[in-house]
């Protein structure tokens, strides 16, 4: 599936071979993007490395502007370099605009799931669940295929859909013991419905399909191949050991991942060209971080990257830098409101410097990676609640021609106001000093001192999750004195190396797609996007079988 505009193609091994080299073209100059992780921003002064020109347009661009940029869309009045940069990685990047399913699989039919099945889910998984679903079963059709496994069923959404609403025989396997539980209970409830409606609509039809649920702590190759070896009416399984304890009975298979993490997508690929009984594969990857990823000189396919032979001849290493970046979605940056942008980096920037306090005072933490949790959401939350809390307060006053919204800097400057010895705050004078005050003196003051403020409270929290001794107040300020003068690139920073994102995907997406085109001619395989990207970032489903 390509963009009729798109300047690359993958239908044949060939085109992709040529893709992915022109990808290793344009991103090896810019290993220093890739393979950097902002918390080292100030450390190793991070943006030294940006072209001047590119950073000091992009200093005093609007936020909605920066947000922008990892969707490829520029502004005319960049440095013509940066524009070829975004433009040329836009060119490169595999569209993700949802596809036209019924022109791609004969007989699809998306369908909303009623409130039985869909208990339990958001909406991005309501929404994942009914196309994958309607896709599925549209193949498993197609092919006459017995039997669905859908791996890494976490709590069985889609394994109960595809049995219930689609009647098809389906096992559903998970390495957590817990989900299968859960699956179970879930599948329960939802047959006593069915079974109910049956009685009523069909008296005597018997009852309807249940999934047959596996819990394997082990997804292995081999372990997929021995269920080709299973009925498809087999009981349900709580700890099987699969292997030598299989019946006689083959069945067709087709294997199904709704983000199956890390290499158990890739184990998935390879399962279905080792494994002649799996007619299809429909694998959908996310979680690029935890793939294992092998040397470039080393024989053998038991990495989850590279796959092909073609990438590792192409010579390209990424590292988890990387392929953490290749987990960033576009779309996502796209829909921030700009206090949500704002927010971000002003999260990247205190991240950022509370590792010049690590470094500084707690030099002996630093070689063993410190995770800090979820300080950043924990502060973003505290402060959209300040926000809206002084929204509220400001529509309760006595002065109702104020807007209903008010932006961060116009409540600083309101609260500069209401201490102004003259008292004078009506209506007309805020309007005056909104359009007036371009960062007045007094509110830069207050906004630095805000920042600070909370900077001492994330790096106190992040110093009590490592287990270590709060840190002085002098010593907290001596940092972010340091720091903040720079704190304003972290957001052309982060932008710019965001935009490489949907690159390394198209790489990583490319890899498993070669490998299997270099299968020959007994498969097709194609990769297509079935979701909404800005509901569903990882978007990208990898469809092969064999004709």
């Amino acid at each position: 599936m390509e963009d009729s505009s798109q300047k690359y193609s993958c239908r044949t091994a060939k085109e992709t071979l040529e893709w992915i080299n022109a990808i290793v073209t344009f991103i090896k100059p810019y290993a220093f993007l890739t393979n950097a992780h902002v918390t080292n921003f100030f450390t190793h002064k991070l943006w030294q490395s940006i072209d001047p020109d590119w950073l000091q347009c992009l200093r005093n661009e609007p936020v909605q502007n920066l947000l922008l940029i990892p969707c490829g869309i520029i502004q005319e009045h960049w440095p013509a370099s940066l524009k070829e940069f975004v433009l040329d990685l836009k060119s490169l990047a595999f569209p993700r605009e949802q596809a036209h399913l019924n022109k791609l699989f004969p007989g699809v039919n998306v369908v909303s799931l009623n409130t039985v099945l869909a208990q339990g889910m958001n909406f991005k998984k309501k929404h994942e669940v009914e196309v994958l679903s309607a896709v599925v079963s549209s193949i498993a059709n197609s092919l006459g295929a017995q039997t669905i496994v859908d791996v890494g069923a976490g709590q069985g959404y889609l394994a109960q859909v595809l049995s219930f609403q689609y009647q098809h025989s389906v096992v559903a396997i998970d390495a957590c013991s817990h989900h299968g539980t859960v699956m179970e209970k879930r599948a329960e409830r939802i047959k006593k419905h069915y079974a109910a409606q049956m009685r009523k609509h069909y008296p005597g039809t018997g009852i309807p399909n249940v999934p047959k649920t596996i819990t394997s702590r082990v997804m292995s190759i081999d372990m997929l191949k021995a269920l080709t070896s299973m009925s498809p009416h087999i009981d349900n399984v709580k700890r099987p050991e699969l292997i030598g304890q299989v019946a006689d009975h083959k069945t067709s298979l087709i294997l199904a991942g709704l983000h199956a993490c890390g290499d158990l997508s890739v184990t998935m690929l390879k399962t279905f060209i080792e494994c002649k009984d799996v007619k299809a594969v429909v694998s959908i990857g996310c979680c690029y971080n935890l793939l294992s990823e092998g040397s470039l000189d080393i024989a053998g396919s038991q990495y989850g990257y590279p796959m092909s032979c073609g990438v590792k001849s192409a010579g390209i290493s990424l590292g988890k830098s990387s392929r953490d970046l290749a987990c960033q979605s576009a779309e996502r940056w796209r829909s921030l409101k700009q206090d949500a942008g704002l927010h971000n980096f002003e999260l990247h920037a205190f991240r950022a410097a509370f590792q010049m306090v690590l470094c500084k005072y707690y030099p002996e933490i630093i070689t063993s990676s410190p995770s800090i949790g979820r300080q950043g959401k924990v502060l973003r939350c505290q402060q959209q609640r300040r926000i809206l809390q002084s929204s509220i307060n400001c529509k309760e006053s006595k002065h109702s021609s104020m807007p209903e919204t008010i932006s961060h800097m116009q409540e600083l400057c309101l609260r500069h106001m209401s201490e102004s010895k003259t008292g004078d705050y009506s209506g007309s004078a805020l309007h005056s000093h909104e359009f007036s005050c371009n960062g007045c003196t007094k509110c830069n003051e207050t906004a630095a001192a805000n920042k600070f403020l909370l900077f001492e409270k994330f790096t106190q929290s992040g110093l009590s999750c490592l287990g270590l001794k709060s840190l002085q107040e002098t010593h907290c300020h001596e940092i972010w004195k340091e720091a903040e003068p720079f704190a304003e690139l972290i957001g052309p920073y982060w932008s710019l190396r965001a935009a490489l994102g949907p690159l390394l995907e198209t790489l990583l997406l490319l890899d498993r797609l070669l490998f299997l085109q270099e299968q020959g001619s007994s498969l097709e395989a194609i990769m297509v996007p079935i979701f909404d990207p800005a509901l569903s970032p990882r978007n990208v489903a990898i469809i092969a079988k064999r004709i």
